[in-house]
């Protein structure tokens, strides 16, 4: 199975790192304007190989797409520190009208994963111009709120002392300044986090809430301000997204993709829990969510809808 990835930059090179670490597909192929950057980090990750599993990493052109069963696309322009992620829409559309045609011409069958930001504008443009192709939405998916879910979980984990995977809890909505994290939702190890706590003779508090709020929400502008940018946690969000795809997993990630209405917003693109599986999309997780919840997840709804309608 193959899986392309277009942009060879610090996301799309650590997404192919992490899938060559997991075992993830059989064949790896990095796509880059900046050929001589493609083939130096393919090398490079092609010789962690003999550490890992065994999976053929190369460097290649657009024709390389052919019979690829997943395409990510992490090309365009990075984050400015300080820059929110909606400034990026601009500067990354134009990429975006000459990237995506390519894809589609030689992988009209692949998934494509977006991973670039603002990923769920550009989830929405790409899918517009996948629509234009005859290409179904649940085709097209963006990272969404995986990293974040992931990080919320990863936090309360270390707060809870215990297994990040015995964690369950969801942030919703843009992967960025509005994303809502669903404190009505967490569970850990089948039973309310409240029952936890109890149990376990713990607590949370406003203020904890508060502060694992802050690093959560602001964790890339933390990151992007230290080291310049944000790669190995989306790395291995994304070797998620392609392992459940791959592997037809039925599982349960909070992507985003187009939705005829979201709270009350039509036509928009944010991330929410959706059943994945080898044909992309399948369903959506019903969310029974308090109604400030609801309120927040409109008001982020809003918030890309208005960015989604700067869109050439």
């Amino acid at each position: 199975m193959k899986i392309g990835i277009v942009g060879s930059g610090y996301v799309g090179a650590t997404a192919a790192y992490a899938l060559v670490m997991r075992g993830i597909g059989h064949e790896i192929v990095l796509i880059d304007q900046d050929e001589k950057r493609a083939k130096a980090e393919a090398d490079d990750i092609f010789h962690a190989v003999p550490f890992a599993s065994s999976l053929n990493v190369r460097a290649g052109g657009y024709h390389d797409l052919t019979g690829a069963s997943i395409v990510i696309m992490a090309a365009g322009v990075n984050q400015k520190p300080g820059e929110t992620r909606m400034k990026l829409l601009k500067r990354n559309a134009d990429v975006f009208r000459a990237v995506i045609p390519n894809i589609l011409d030689h992988a009209p069958d692949a998934i494509i994963v977006v991973a670039t930001n603002p990923v769920d504008v550009m989830t929405h443009f790409t899918a517009r111009i996948a629509a234009e192709r005859g290409i179904a939405e649940g085709r097209v998916l963006g990272s969404g709120t995986t990293l974040d879910t992931a990080r919320f979980r990863a936090l309360l984990s270390r707060h809870l002392d215990i297994d990040p995977q015995h964690v369950h809890a969801y942030v919703v909505g843009e992967h960025g300044d509005s994303e809502v994290l669903l404190w009505s939702l967490v569970g850990v190890g089948g039973v309310s986090v409240e029952d936890f706590l109890r149990a376990r003779g713990l607590e949370i508090t406003q203020n904890d809430k508060a502060i694992i709020d802050e690093k959560v929400r602001r964790a890339a502008y933390h990151i992007i301000e230290g080291k310049k940018a944000t790669y190995y946690g989306v790395g291995a969000a994304l070797a998620r997204i392609c392992e459940v795809i791959l592997n037809n997993q039925r599982a349960i990630l909070t992507i985003c993709t187009p939705h005829s209405e979201i709270a009350g917003v039509k036509g928009v693109t944010i991330a929410l829990p959706y059943l994945i599986s080898s044909e992309g999309i399948i369903g959506s997780l019903p969310l029974t969510i308090t109604e400030s919840e609801t309120a927040l997840l409109a008001k982020s709804a809003q918030i890309v809808r208005a960015a989604i309608d700067l869109l050439p």
